[in-house]
């Protein structure tokens, strides 16, 4: 292979291996600091090992200051049928932190929110991978809904609007 076309196939792998640590460890300098993490116990996320949208996510939430043991695998699926997320709201990882699930690249006020007001439900959800969500390019001015699922809530019940 020709050196500039070494360069060139890899040069796109290098810029996101510097950018996930970079998130990392962004995201641990915050961890001890923050006041969340005394309020609200341990976080667990299972992701594929390959989403680098996932582990940007996983970066912010510590940076929120939250304590995230992460699961990496290849079977997704499994944990959100467990959780009984709805098929229409699924993203592409599933958290699980104090009885509630949360789904794909939920804001963190939202998921403040849910823990603050611990409602009757099962958990929360940002379908898909919306841009500006954070983990997404996190966008301050990004407008969704973050949908509320099981329990109390009805079908594509808004819990909370993002960037409104």
């Amino acid at each position: 292979m020709k050196p500039t076309n070494a360069f060139l196939a890899l040069a796109p792998v290098t810029a996101l291996t510097l950018s996930l640590a970079s998130f990392g460890g962004a995201g641990m300098a915050h961890a001890e600091s923050h006041p969340d993490m005394a309020r609200h116990g341990s976080m667990h996320v299972t992701k594929s090992p390959t989403c680098g949208c996932c582990g940007a996510w996983v970066a912010l939430a510590r940076e929120e200051g939250y304590h995230v043991e992460v699961t990496d695998t290849r079977d997704v699926t499994s944990v959100k049928l467990a959780n009984d997320v709805p098929g229409a709201l699924w993203s592409c990882h599933t958290a699980e932190i104090e009885g509630y699930t949360i789904e794909g690249h939920v804001p963190f006020a939202a998921l403040n929110r849910l823990l603050d007001e611990r409602p009757d439900i099962s958990g929360i959800a940002v379908p898909g991978m919306l841009v500006g969500s954070p983990g997404m390019g996190t966008d301050p001015s990004a407008r969704y809904d973050v949908i509320a699922f099981g329990g109390d809530a009805a079908s594509g019940e808004i819990f909370h609007r993002a960037g409104q």
